[in-house]
């Protein structure tokens, strides 16, 4: 069995070009206008883990592997192991007998062919002959040089050791094209269990299901996965929680990508709400007959006050917890205790003005609107009520009034349904986010069995709008938490990697979600994104020169590399738009 792993990704054996003129010396080969030198692992730790061959294969330059595998038959195996181990028992009894303190090496090297041979000898484990050879490209000696010293460098931090095949680089070069011969026969007997760990022989694709199981065809496809080209399909429903984090630098992508997620998972009937700060999604809603919401728009208005259709008996103190987030994000942080405290009066007496109560049926009656409130507030005796009122004049009845100044204008429902804050000003965005969030969660959170039934996706573009405040931040954290046993799905985007991984809240919504895209990444938050997902060199260096489209999918152990791919018809959907490419 022979294994080849380039970053050229030429077939094997076919096609393959060959070279103009190939010079051989001593200690390097000149193929056409390049050279090339080969080396030889011929140094192994004592143990090692997954994807110990990582280091080599991605370094940042045209590097070869190839392992050359072969295996042995079990009537040599057992011969071989029981030599192995009579020579370092004969080192031991010879440092013994002299008086020499023993060698911990031998010691441990003993112990290991001890266990291995219990192993093969219960049939736990067979051996293979293995050869890995490096072949390092460059186009100058100078570059070679400093190429072949980082791979050695690379190689020596997962203690591997690398040997020239001086006087044999023709033989090494031959060794790492894909044709399946090894004329270096530099060769080192593995296990099973260090071989599978070996990166060229672990699946770059998602694990296939157990054999008898039959995986339901619910997942939609992601994308071509850039190193196998396999086909990636994900199922997001099937994980441990149904959310979804796509974190990427502007121009990488990620509003393509969710696009055709939402297409996707509106065919298999999952009932869709998208936070749209850019009128992005508004034709592919037009195109799927769903309904947009133009926030900013004159005539379009939220109230807050209004109560959800639930039937919770605890749906006004639920409201009136909301209205204390609310005007929290309004004025940039929670109010002092003593206002806050007003504020809760303030709330039950508005209310109860409007003839609402305790008694749910009192709460079909029209809701008081915000003003109603900021009136109750200046009414009050209490100096912290009309101050906190006072802090609210510019959302009742100053420059933001005019979407809290009426009822609310519509209720709008549907398979597809955009939220658009385009039309509101900066200082409204985050307010906005939390009223369109508040009233998608109303119709998800509800006791309706029937309505639990359809899964729900709720997808949050330009997330640091809402999680850049502390009470919006916590609003998000608790949808996150909850989403899932009201079989609902929370996609939070953001291009502000760094602000939201330096956060605990941030970082909560992240780690609460079973499913995470990262595609392109700038230089100033690669570092913050890769220790939140402990991401390993080579990975971080696919995440800084990603090209537009491609990303990486983490899901626990799982490191998929794609490309988001969509056919012609679904293309011309989700390029439609103002921030067509993220």
């Amino acid at each position: 069995m022979n294994v080849w792993k380039s970053r050229k990704s030429v077939a094997a054996g076919e096609g393959m070009p060959s070279p103009a003129a190939l010079s051989v010396t001593p200690w390097h080969v000149q193929v056409g206008d390049g050279y090339a030198a080969t080396y030889a692992v011929c140094g192994y730790p004592a143990e090692v883990g997954p994807a110990w061959l990582d280091p080599l294969l991605s370094y940042p330059g045209r590097v070869d592997v190839a392992v050359h595998v072969e295996p042995v038959a079990p009537q040599l195996a057992a011969p071989m192991l029981k030599r192995q181990r009579a020579r370092f028992e004969s080192s031991r009894r010879l440092d013994a007998d002299q008086g020499r303190l023993g060698d911990t090496m031998v010691e441990a090297a003993a112990a290991d062919a001890a266990d291995l041979a219990e192993r093969v000898a219960r049939g736990a484990a067979k051996l293979f002959d293995t050869g890995i050879y490096v072949t390092v490209h460059a186009r100058t000696l100078d570059e070679l040089r400093t190429v072949t010293a980082g791979v050695k460098s690379a190689a020596a931090s997962v203690l591997l050791d690398l040997q020239p095949a001086t006087f044999r680089h023709q033989q090494g070069w031959v060794a790492t094209l894909p044709v399946g011969v090894d004329p270096l026969r530099m060769r080192r007997i593995l296990d099973t269990t260090a071989l599978a760990a070996a990166f060229p022989l672990a699946s770059e694709d998602l694990a296939a299901p157990a054999p008898g199981t039959v995986a339901l065809p619910e997942g939609v496809l992601y994308g071509v996965n850039t190193t196998s080209n396999g086909v990636l399909i994900w199922d997001r429903w099937a994980q441990d929680n149904h959310n979804s984090v796509v974190l990427a630098r502007s121009g990488a992508g990620k509003s393509y990508f969710v696009k055709l997620e939402v297409l996707r998972n509106l065919y298999q009937g999952t009932t869709v709400s998208v936070i749209d700060p850019e009128d992005e999604y508004a034709p592919l809603a037009e195109h799927v007959g769903g309904t947009v919401v133009q926030l900013g728009h004159p005539g379009v208005r939220v109230n807050p006050l209004d109560l959800p259709t639930d039937n919770r008996p605890d749906t006004l103190t639920r409201r009136g917890l909301y209205l204390h987030t609310l005007i929290s994000v309004m004025l940039g942080a929670a109010p002092p205790p003593a206002e806050r405290a007003a504020l809760d009066r303030a709330i039950t007496a508005t209310y109860a003005a409007a003839g609402i109560n305790g008694d749910p049926a009192t709460w079909t009656t029209p809701a008081p609107l915000l003003r109603d409130l900021a009136a109750t507030l200046d009414a009050d005796d209490d100096p912290a009520a009309g101050q906190l009122a006072a802090r609210l004049a510019p959302w009742t009845v100053g420059n933001f009034a005019s979407l809290f100044s009426g009822p609310t204008t519509t209720s709008p429902t549907g398979h597809l349904v955009v939220w658009s804050l385009r039309h509101l000003p900066d200082e409204l965005r985050t307010v906005g986010t939390l009223l369109a969030l508040d009233s998608i969660w109303s119709g998800i959170d509800t006791p309706t069995t029937s309505s639990r039934r359809r899964r729900k996706l709720v997808v949050v573009d330009e997330a640091w709008l809402l999680m850049r405040d502390g009470e919006g931040a916590r609003f998000l954290f608790r949808m996150a938490k909850a989403a899932r046993k009201r079989s609902a799905g929370l996609c939070v985007i953001t291009q502000d990697a760094a602000d939201v991984l330096s956060t605990d809240l941030g970082l909560a919504v992240v780690s609460n979600a079973a499913t995470q895209v990262l595609m392109r990444q700038s230089t100033q938050s690669i570092d913050s994104v890769s220790e939140a997902f402990s991401l390993t060199a080579g990975e971080s260096r696919l995440l800084l020169s990603a090209p537009r489209g491609e990303g990486l999918l983490v899901a626990g152990r799982s490191r998929i590399p794609f490309r988001s791919v969509g056919s012609g018809a679904e293309h011309r959907i989700a390029v439609t738009g103002v921030g067509e490419d993220g």
